[in-house]
């Protein structure tokens, strides 16, 4: 239960929280992205509307300066210049009318007779042509009594001393914009306002009161003081939804991945975990039947000793004296196994002591070279002239450092270099036992510890397990570095005396 607890706390904190976080963000981000798509689209939309009023007004503009030349000229006989207005109307479908008034805002004549009486002078936009004489356009619509909607321009008609002598007038035809626009972009929701934010003319809309800063965008027209107003498309829920699931698939594929990761890492442990406690277990076991054998060992081969020694002073021939040799040299044998099997059961038994390394390597010094002879092996030494003081077992010790020499010794049949080294770093005493021998594999590596595990012929498999039991009962430890026909390195690291 513990571990479906576990487990699932897991599986919500690296699946379920971040799928949820990421597809909160990623919505968000979505939305925003189709905001921005949306609103990039209605200024582009807006862009060319606003080019198209500004060439259309530009050219209306010039078209009526043109007309209004023959105005000044005609301007005493208005009469003459009707029938060009209303060919300029007939042949340009944007014009709903064309009218000269004199200077007072009168109409003299034109080309479209719905038109009352004095209507002109009432205008704003007229009289502000009369006072400007500048060319200026309505700010509003207007409906004519054929119930068609225009837009007034009026272009002042001037004289060669720059006095206003007329204005020329143009009903622009709001439909004929309208129609214009829809051919452009027929299915965009657009609105035209003044500079009072009036509605001059829409298109799609059946109000304007929707209409904000959220879901449209206004673009200026140069010519004019109008703006253009377009409404955002409507969002793109079933692309945000796809988009999003999209996103979703892949952030649950990661983040099962990631998981399962997570999984393999934890089982990964636990397994080494366990594995190192039941080495424990196995060690202290083995520890436990090794030390309780070797005492009953012991016992009767003191007393088979004892009675060897006695029929050898028994038995003096050379054959017997051979044999006797031989069964106390076995019986020295059994008797060393037995002693390691001491010290694998309970190597602190023995009250520790503070004992200087490098004394015991002096001491060790005649052994290992003796027997490095043996082995055609030249042994150096590089020790430092200080007291390294430790805490341990003296005999223990020396022990350990005479099994690690042997081991190398082994390793370098056919002869070779043995370095032992000793000295003092940060608070440490290191110990460094190098030969130049085959090497040990990185798969027997893994191995070299375990109890009874052995590469040699002869050999209890127990040497470097002692030497680590006796390491580690120091408050030290041990490690070995190897390549295979190159050589091995053992460090030993153990804490200073205080």
């Amino acid at each position: 239960m513990e571990a479906f607890k576990k487990n699932l706390f897991l599986y919500i904190a690296i699946v379920l929280v971040p799928v949820i976080t990421g597809g909160i963000y990623f919505y968000h981000f979505l939305v925003k992205e189709d905001f921005n798509n949306r609103k990039a689209h209605a200024e582009w939309v807006a862009s060319i509307h606003q080019k198209s009023w500004n060439k259309f007004i530009g050219q209306t503009v010039t078209s009526l300066k043109i007309v209004s030349l023959s105005a000044e000229m005609n301007i005493k006989n208005p009469e003459k210049l009707e029938p060009l207005l209303r060919q300029v109307q007939q042949k340009d479908p944007r014009y709903g009318g064309l009218y000269l008034l004199d200077k007072r805002g009168i109409e003299l004549i034109g080309s479209n007779p719905l038109i009352e009486e004095n209507h002109f002078s009432k205008l704003a936009y007229i009289q502000e042509t009369i006072k400007a004489k500048d060319t200026i356009i309505s700010d509003k619509g207007e409906i004519l009594t054929n119930h068609q909607r225009i837009i007034g321009l009026a272009v002042p008609v001037m004289d060669s001393d720059s006095k206003l002598t007329g204005i020329l007038v143009a009903h622009l035809r709001i439909d004929y914009f309208k129609n214009l626009m829809k051919i452009i972009t027929p299915n965009e929701n657009l609105l035209i306002v003044n500079g009072h934010l009036s509605p001059i003319l829409k298109i799609n809309l059946k109000g304007t009161s929707d209409l904000n800063k959220n879901n449209s965008v206004s673009t200026p027209i140069n010519q004019l003081p109008w703006s253009i107003k377009v409404q955002l498309p409507k969002r793109n829920e079933k692309e945000i939804g796809k988009k999003l699931s999209l996103d979703l698939f892949y952030l649950l594929i990661i983040s099962h991945i990631f998981y399962l990761l997570i999984q393999y890492m934890l089982l990964k442990r636990k397994a080494k975990r366990e594995r190192l406690q039941y080495e424990a277990q196995k060690l202290e076991l083995v520890g436990t039947f090794a030390a309780s054998t070797a005492h009953e060992i012991r016992n009767p081969l003191t007393g088979i000793k004892g009675l060897i020694q006695l029929l050898s002073e028994k038995y003096k021939e050379p054959e017997d004296k051979y044999y006797f040799e031989v069964i106390e040299t076995e019986l020295q044998r059994i008797n060393e196994i037995a002693s390691e099997f001491l010290i694998l059961g309970k190597p602190t038994a023995e009250k520790t002591e503070k004992v200087n390394i490098a004394d015991i390597i002096k001491e060790l010094k005649p052994l290992i070279i003796s027997e490095g002879n043996i082995y055609n092996v030249q042994c150096y030494w590089e020790i430092t002239t200080n007291a390294v003081q430790v805490r341990g077992i003296k005999d223990h010790i020396k022990q350990a450092i005479l099994n690690l020499a042997k081991n190398a010794f082994e390793s370098m049949n056919g002869g070779g270099n043995l370095t032992i080294r000793l000295y003092i770093d940060e608070n440490k005493c290191k110990i460094e036992i190098i030969d130049t021998g085959i090497g040990i594999s990185k798969k027997e590596l893994e191995k070299i510890f375990h109890p009874f595990y052995t590469s040699k012929n002869t050999g209890t498999g127990l040497g470097l397990v002692i030497c680590k039991r006796i390491i580690q009962s120091m408050g030290g430890s041990i490690d070995i570095k190897s390549q295979t026909s190159i050589g091995t390195t053992v460090n030993i690291s153990l804490p200073l005396s205080k």
